[in-house]
């Protein structure tokens, strides 16, 4: 991915902004899950389009605590196991409950018309959301960009490494990984100074 074509990533509000806009649409629950599966998850288009409740759901059949992607769904050979967040569980909850798919293998994310999505109806989603809130620059790709920079931001607090993240994010280097992270203006003077007294 070149660095010019990089989609923006989100700010906080942007987020909110999204999650809110979310609610208006038609299929609420469907669009917030699909949202989180980007911006908490950092799951690429593809990745969530081919999303099938036995990878998110445990022996039970309720949530797991982990989305366990298979590489089938995901981009190359880049399955990964993903912890799922409390407010991830409650959307997948939310919309499990309203979806019609009950198998394990069927797709978590469905239509109207179809059982199954295509990365491109996702793609054209997000889209057709940042286009009606103003948000220039942005695309399917904003939210991955927006999870990776969040957790590389916040990883050391936590006791891991840029490595976890790449693991999280499905890189086969960190290079790539590198790549998706927002260059912070503000942290660049501050570790200066911090490093200059």
């Amino acid at each position: 991915m070149s660095l010019k074509k990089q989609a923006k990533t989100l700010s906080r509000a942007q987020v909110d902004a999204v999650i809110a806009y979310l609610a208006t649409t038609r299929q609420p629950t469907r669009n917030r899950l699909i949202f989180l599966l980007s911006v908490r998850a950092g799951l690429r288009a593809k990745e969530i389009a081919g999303l099938t409740w036995s990878m998110v759901t445990d022996s039970n059949g309720a949530v797991a605590a982990d989305i366990a992607l298979v590489d089938k769904a995901s981009k190359g050979c880049s399955g990964r196991t993903i912890p799922i967040s409390k407010e991830l569980r409650a959307a997948f909850e939310a919309w499990k409950a309203d979806c019609r798919a009950r198998s394990p293998k069927d797709h978590v994310i469905s239509t109207e018309r179809s059982e199954i999505t295509s990365p491109q109806v996702l793609v054209n989603l997000f889209r057709a959301w940042y286009g009606r809130l103003g948000f220039q620059g942005c695309s399917s790709h904003s939210g991955r960009r927006t999870f990776i920079t969040n957790a590389a931001r916040r990883i050391s607090t936590v006791g891991g490494s840029l490595r976890d993240v790449q693991a999280l994010a499905g890189h086969a280097t960190l290079g790539t990984t590198q790549r998706y992270i927002e260059i912070n203006v503000d942290a660049k003077r501050k570790i200066v100074e911090l490093v200059s007294s």
